[in-house]
């Protein structure tokens, strides 16, 4: 059977999907699995083990009659979807397929999520949604033995911690001040390496400590991640990595986003610490230090 499975993120909701990807290889161990994702993410998941196609949606407008004969041809000639994403764009897959065996939002389908899924973190909704399509709970710990890269270029000292200063750029909200970071760092007694992208590097120049914004893809930073005592970092989305790989963490979040809905999840499902408080400039550095592994 060939078997459909829709995620397009953004990267901290593929992450937690880690889970559900691994359930439904389990489940479908000899059916061959087709993902399909938006660009950023595909090279990612090619890599991985869940899948034996990955493609990509260009998520065509509804005007666009030649993307959406495109669209329709990816979606064609499935045995059974599910669909991870359950976005009003994702469930209007659904007709577009042809209205095969789905697990989903959208209307009418085969296997549809229960009305409590807005209440739930990402991964207890996933692990709902597969259920009621009759993929047993709990969801497995997933191998991640594959996400790896080289880190020897950014000369990493044997033992630090990992600082993600960044954030989603039009939300500025939901990051702590360059500055209180740098005062962490400054009575941590150990090395700091920030990471990021390369937007975060004047946070990174505030900081101190070693600068690997910029210089790290996601197989490196899950390497740069592996080896770190802890991070420490915003609601984003290499915060998530970190805790999919069972690196201690401690989760900073503002008012701007509900941690019982989005926070990072560890490998076996438990919870890293979690740091809340309305503005995110409020927090104190000794409530910080306090809470660190």
């Amino acid at each position: 059977m060939r078997v459909l499975v829709i995620r397009h993120g953004a990267f901290g909701d593929i992450v937690l999907s880690f889970p559900a990807f691994a359930a439904i290889r389990a489940r479908h161990a000899r059916d061959e699995i087709t993902l399909l994702t938006t660009a950023p993410y595909a090279p990612l998941l090619r890599a991985s083990p869940w899948f034996d196609r990955v493609e990509t949606d260009a998520k065509p407008g509804w005007w666009n009659l030649p993307g959406l004969l495109r669209l329709r041809r990816q979606l064609a000639g499935f045995g059974m979807v599910y669909d991870l994403q359950t976005s009003g764009r994702s469930s209007r897959y659904f007709a577009l397929a042809g209205r095969p065996p789905w697990s989903g939002i959208a209307r009418g389908c085969r296997f549809p999520d229960a009305a409590n899924r807005a209440s739930l973190h990402t991964r207890e909704r996933l692990e709902q949604q597969l259920r009621l399509a009759g993929i047993p709970a709990p969801l497995p710990r997933p191998d991640l033995s594959w996400l790896r890269g080289d880190t020897g270029h950014l000369g990493l000292p044997g033992r630090y911690a990992v600082f993600i200063p960044g954030a989603a750029p039009h939300r500025p909200e939901k990051r702590l001040p360059a500055g209180t970071f740098r005062a962490v760092a400054a009575a941590l007694g150990m090395p700091v390496v920030v990471a990021g992208t390369a937007a975060e590097t004047p946070l990174a120049r505030v900081i101190g400590g070693l600068d690997a914004t910029g210089k790290t893809d996601i197989f490196q930073l899950a390497s740069l991640l592996r080896g770190a005592a802890f991070a420490l970092g915003n609601d984003t989305g290499p915060m998530h990595l970190a805790a999919a790989l069972g690196v201690p963490c401690v989760s900073l979040f503002s008012a701007a986003s509900n941690p019982a809905r989005t926070a990072p999840r560890y490998p076996d499902g438990g919870w890293p610490v979690i740091l809340r408080a309305p503005s995110l400039r409020e927090l104190p550095v000794a409530r910080i230090l306090a809470s660190l592994p």
